[in-house]
């Protein structure tokens, strides 16, 4: 594959790949193998990787992200590996690829667009095709003149004429139109999404969080028996999965499993992805799975914090979740990250190693919504009364002439629903009961 003939092309699949990365002082690698993660995603995109190459650098060149000597490396390395593809671990402009494509005479992606590339690969509901193809289309506008470049190259003969400037304002013109259409569309459908988790709004709502690959589906089906699909590749879950999650001596809540974050995620993919994430921005709890056996794990934990906060989540109710304890070969490492996160519960949901632990501490966590109150009202308010008998645990009840006065712990955020001119609320003293 060439990029004289598929440049108009996202896709990796089954090409030979070399990697690069680049360290900048705003920008060093998070691990000893800083190749680790893009050999990842290469992989999951269906490449094979051939050839790799990292440089420091304090700056980077305009023309080019890399100097002129590096650059000349690059092109002996990508030919005695016969690569089809260059793939940088860093964000490059679109000036900096055509003079890249150029020089090596090969097909450059940069990190967002072989994110884009798996999510594209990876989505299967109408909703997150609608994400991606909002996604790559915002990525790629101001990308057209390289899109068309190659075109550009063949001289003479009918049907191989360049593109031209009026073919290139056509194509921004359909793009930004195509924009336009799918922007509306996932307004209906966040529209949609809202309406269904507000429906939601009366159960206890948990949402797994965490980076790619953390281990958040296999917690799922480890907690709730979902069987949701499992794979060890990155972003193997796009589409949000909903399922029952029964605490013993407390009752059902809602868990869902929700996309992976990574580092430097496209701000693109953010933004389109509003609807599959809002599980995540009304969930009463985060549970922020992370792999402890990974040696960038800290450095995984802030990335997926900085997302959240992109979110507006970063001041929702979370617990941290230490998944894959099992496979650290020293116990030193994972006391560093206790240390570190005192709160965090290490498990691992594939052996159930601390699985009885983490429902404790859930536990624990939803409690502090609940509010240990004395509610006061007519005798004959069917509507408070039987709401509370659906949603509180009432531990005391006691009438006096045409008023009841009932004690209960009831969901804080519930207590709206009960509001009313003959309704009192009286808040009491917490005595240490942590569900109903």
């Amino acid at each position: 594959m060439t990029v004289e003939t598929h440049r108009d092309e996202l896709t990796v699949h089954l090409e030979r790949a070399f990697l690069v990365s680049v360290a900048l002082p705003d920008r060093p690698w998070i691990s000893t193998d800083p190749l680790e993660e893009l050999r990842g995603l290469a992989t999951t995109a269906g490449a094979v990787v051939v050839g790799e190459m990292t440089q420091r650098r304090q700056d980077v060149i305009p023309a080019t992200y890399i100097g002129r000597g590096k650059l000349g490396e690059l092109q002996e390395l990508v030919q005695g590996a016969d690569a089809d593809v260059i793939i940088f671990d860093n964000d490059l402009s679109p000036g900096q690829v055509r003079n890249l494509e150029k020089a090596t005479s090969l097909k450059v992606l940069d990190r967002s667009e072989l994110i884009l590339d798996i999510f594209a690969t990876r989505a299967r509901s109408v909703e997150a095709r609608l994400q991606v193809e909002l996604a790559q289309l915002e990525y790629s506008l101001p990308r057209l003149r390289r899109l068309w470049s190659h075109l550009s190259r063949y001289k003479g003969g009918i049907g191989l004429r360049g593109p031209g400037e009026t073919q290139l304002e056509e194509d921004r013109r359909l793009v930004n139109q195509r924009i336009r259409d799918l922007r509306a569309r996932l307004v209906e459908v966040q529209a949609r999404k809202q309406r269904e988790v507000r429906s939601r709004n009366e159960e206890h709502t948990v949402s797994l969080v965490g980076y790619t690959n953390a281990g958040k589906s296999t917690l799922m089906n480890a907690l709730t028996g979902a069987g949701v699909y499992v794979e060890d590749k990155l972003f193997s879950t796009l589409d949000t999965r909903t399922r029952q999650w029964h605490l013993k001596e407390w009752g059902r809540v809602l868990l869902s499993d929700t996309v992976g974050f990574i580092r430097e995620l496209p701000h693109h993919l953010i933004a389109s992805f509003k609807a599959t994430l809002e599980e995540t921005r009304q969930a009463r709890l985060l549970l922020h799975v992370v792999d402890a056996s990974s040696p960038a794990a800290e450095e995984q934990i802030k990335a997926v914090n900085q997302v959240l906060q992109e979110m507006d989540c970063s001041d929702k109710p979370s617990l941290l979740v230490l998944n894959k304890a099992d496979r650290l070969a020293d116990r030193s490492y994972l006391d560093v990250l206790m240390r570190h996160h005192p709160q965090a519960v290490a498990i691992s949901a594939v052996t159930g190693l601390g699985l009885d632990a983490l429902q404790d501490a859930v536990i624990e966590a939803i409690s502090k919504d609940f509010a240990d109150a004395e509610i006061e009202t007519h005798a004959g308010n069917g509507r408070v009364l039987s709401y509370l008998a659906a949603h509180a645990e009432i531990y005391r009840q006691e009438y006096k002439d045409d008023r009841v006065t009932l004690r209960c712990y009831l969901p804080r955020h519930l207590l709206h629903h009960i509001q009313g001119p003959d309704v009192e609320v009286r808040f009491l003293e917490k005595n240490g009961k942590k569900g109903v």
